[in-house]
């Protein structure tokens, strides 16, 4: 059967709303003929959140990277777990709307690579605040997001945290960008530069603003201008280059690989070796 992936990163000591977006997952209806899994990586050691996630439902599937790397590498790694032929990202203190899986429909036409809903932003008190549309809704042109991006200093229309995409679509264009900011924003760049995607006029998804963001960090500002940047650079070079993604197969190719060579070859410690 057809399946899809939510994606999801955390760590120990931002999870509060981690089971409030597990159980917005859990409410989802499929669409017909489709499963679900819901692909979790902890960036840091293993937590006692294996535990809390993977209770109550067999479609959790947890890791630990072992260490802090960071959102960019801690999503790769999430990515290369992903065994369905579409990845729905959300992050750990957001939540899915129930229909926000209805998006699978669009990826009936082979042209659409990424397809959105709306979202609001989930406010402390428990309200919602909405924003209006940057762009009409429906099939999206690629190059499109971008042109208003460059046009709007570096602010793009579509909010990347809710992407549904293409598996296959999003490992062509190299996952999520090593950026310690808007690596999902450089992402997107690439990605909705070489492919048409679907702008829905569904609200799928709520933003939620609390104090503990990591977009509040000080930090975040300076990493986010250059994440920016880095992502104009990258839809720049993709449309010149000619990058086009056509007709994708949604089977996804599960990839088994051996030690690294290097590893194996043996050194003597006796070995008096200098640079």
């Amino acid at each position: 059967m057809p399946l899809i992936s939510v994606l999801s990163t955390t760590h120990i000591a931002g999870a509060t709303y981690l089971e409030d977006a597990l159980e917005s997952v859990a409410a989802q209806r499929l669409p017909p003929g489709w499963e679900l899994e819901w692909v979790i990586q902890d960036d840091g050691p293993e937590s006692e959140l294996r535990d809390r996630l993977t209770a109550k439902y067999d479609w959790v599937r947890y890791e630990a990277n072992g260490a802090r790397l960071g959102i960019a590498a801690t999503r790769n790694f999430a990515l290369a777990r992903v065994r369905g032929q579409l990845v729905q990202n959300l992050d750990h203190d957001d939540l899915l709307l129930p229909g926000a899986l209805d998006l699978v429909q669009r990826f009936d036409d082979h042209r659409i690579h990424w397809a959105i809903g709306q979202a609001d932003d989930l406010m402390p008190d428990g309200s919602r605040k909405s924003f209006p549309p940057a762009l009409p809704f429906g099939r999206i042109p690629a190059g499109t997001v971008n042109a208003w991006a460059d046009e709007h200093g570096g602010n793009w229309p579509i909010h990347c945290a809710g992407l549904m995409m293409r598996t296959a679509s999003l490992r062509a264009v190299g996952g999520y960008a090593g950026t310690p900011a808007d690596d999902d924003v450089v992402m997107f760049a690439a990605l909705s530069e070489a492919a048409d995607g679907w702008w829905d006029e569904q609200f799928t998804w709520l933003y939620r603003q609390h104090a503990g963001q990591t977009i509040r960090d000080p930090n975040w500002a300076r990493w986010g201008e250059t994440g920016r940047r880095i992502a104009l650079q990258r839809a720049n070079a993709v449309r010149h280059a000619g990058m086009q993604l056509t007709a994708v197969n949604l089977d996804t190719h599960h990839v088994e690989v051996a030690p690294p060579i290097k590893e194996t070859v043996k050194v003597d410690p006796d070995d008096d070796i200098r640079c």
